[in-house]
C-alpha cells in the first residue's frame, strides 16, 4: 500500500462507495410486480407518481421501495355462516382479485402490505353472512347456488369500493350442511323426483287411452256409417262383381248363377 500513488488511494475508496451506494440503491421488480417508493426525508409514500414498473431500478440508499404483486390472486376463505333459519352452513368461496395499479401508493398509505387480511377477507365473510342468511338450508344445497355466488361479489364489491382493490370474481367451491339436514333433503329431492315420473307415465298413459278411444270411436263410427249405406241391391252388385273376377281365375271351379242365398252366385270349387 506504501508503494501505490498517493491519488490511487481516495479512487480505490471511491470506487468502494459506489459499489456500496449501488448495492444498497439498486432495485429490481419482478414480472407481474410493481413497487411503492417511500421517501425518508422526502414525505414518505409516494402516492401522486405512478409506482415502480418491472426492471432495474436506482433510488437513494435512505429510501425504501415496497413490491406489491399487481397481477390476479386467489384467495380461498373457509367460513361458517347462519342459513335463515339459523342453522349452521360451512361455506367454501374463492375470490379473485388484485390491487388497482394506479393507486397502489395510496393502497400502501392506507392500509399497507396487510391489505387482504385487513380489507378483503373480513368483507368477504361479511358479505356471504349477510347473503347466506337470506336463504334456507335446500335452497343453499340445491337451486340458489348460482344466485348466492352472485350476490356475495355485489356484496363484496360493495364493500371494498374505495379500498383500492379490484374485485374480479367470487366463486362458491362447497356449501357443507348438518348430515341430518343433507339426508332429509336428499330424501325429499328423491321422493318429488319420484312423483314427478309417476305424473309423466300417468299422463302417458292417459293420452295412450284417449288415443285408442279415439280410434275404436272412429272404426265405430266408419261401420255404422257403412252399415246404414248398404242395401240388398249394392250387395248383390257386390256378389256380381267378386264372381267376375273369381271366373277370371285360373283355378277349376263351377259358377251356379243364382242358386245362392239372395239370389247371389254360388261358386264351386275342384275341392
Amino acid at each position: 500500500m506504501d508503494k501505490l500513488p498517493k491519488i490511487a488511494l481516495p479512487a480505490i475508496a471511491g470506487i468502494i462507495v459506489l459499489i456500496i451506494f449501488i448495492s444498497k440503491s439498486a432495485v429490481t421488480i419482478g414480472s407481474g410486480e410493481a413497487g411503492v417508493l417511500y421517501k425518508t426525508f422526502g414525505g414518505g409514500v409516494v402516492t401522486d407518481e405512478p409506482p415502480l414498473d418491472e426492471g432495474f431500478h436506482i433510488v437513494a440508499p435512505w429510501n425504501k421501495v415496497f413490491v406489491y404483486e399487481v397481477r390476479q390472486q386467489e384467495q380461498l376463505e373457509k367460513m361458517n355462516v347462519l342459513s335463515s333459519n339459523g342453522l349452521d352452513i360451512k361455506l367454501e368461496a374463492s375470490v379473485w382479485f388484485q390491487p388497482k395499479y394506479s393507486e397502489l401508493g395510496k393502497l400502501h398509505q392506507e392500509k399497507s402490505e396487510q391489505y387482504i387480511e385487513r380489507v378483503l377477507l373480513p368483507a368477504i365473510r361479511s358479505a356471504a353472512r349477510s347473503v347466506v342468511g337470506r336463504y334456507t338450508p335446500e335452497q343453499l344445497y340445491s337451486s340458489k347456488r348460482d344466485a348466492i355466488q352472485q350476490e356475495i361479489f355485489e356484496e363484496t364489491q360493495k364493500i371494498v369500493a374505495g379500498q383500492y382493490i379490484q374485485l374480479n370474481e367470487v366463486l362458491v367451491r362447497d356449501v357443507t350442511l348438518p348430515p341430518t339436514i343433507k339426508d332429509a333433503i336428499e330424501r325429499k329431492l328423491k321422493q318429488e323426483q319420484e312423483s314427478l315420473e309417476y305424473e309423466f307415465r300417468l299422463v302417458t298413459a292417459q293420452k295412450e287411452a284417449e288415443k285408442v278411444r279415439i280410434e275404436a270411436q272412429g272404426k265405430a263410427d266408419a261401420n255404422r256409417i257403412l252399415s246404414a249405406s248398404l242395401t240388398d241391391k249394392i250387395l248383390q252388385d257386390k256378389g256380381i262383381e267378386a264372381t267376375l273376377m273369381l271366373a277370371q281365375s285360373p283355378n277349376t271351379k263351377v259358377v251356379v248363377v243364382g242358386s245362392g242365398n239372395d239370389g247371389l252366385p254360388l261358386i264351386l270349387g275342384n275341392n
